[in-house]
């Protein structure tokens, strides 16, 4: 049980493509957006949709692997840990971020790009 103390694994589909950024010359980080779908019946036993929004961070190669192979809609299975970082805003309201520092990307399927199509 020592691996599992802070591990997350989630399956859905990327809301957008990978936003990537270049620190110094070898430092590269990619922020995904997963939009994990699940249902439920109400009360009045209709289905509804639940869709939970995840805040994804990948570093160095899993951030080439993002850029490279990874676009809006494409369904993932991910694996990473919880980190909360604080901030202040503008306005001096501290505030809280959860993300999911990625340390792994499994595609499960591949949808055609405006890339490809070049």
């Amino acid at each position: 049980m020592k691996g599992m103390k802070n591990k997350v694994q989630l399956i859905g589909h990327l809301g957008a493509n990978p936003e990537i950024k270049v620190f110094d010359e070898n430092k590269k980080l990619a922020q995904l957006s997963l939009a994990v779908n699940d249902g439920f019946k109400n009360a009045e036993g209709e289905w509804q949709d639940d869709t939970q929004w995840f805040n994804l961070v990948a570093w160095s190669k899993l951030a080439d692997y993002a850029e490279k192979n990874l676009l809006k809609g494409q369904e993932l299975a991910v694996e990473g840990r919880l980190v909360n970082n604080s901030y202040t805003d503008k306005q001096d309201v501290k505030r809280t971020v959860t993300e999911i520092v990625l340390n792994e990307i499994l595609l499960l399927s591949k949808q055609k790009s405006t890339k490809e199509a070049e």
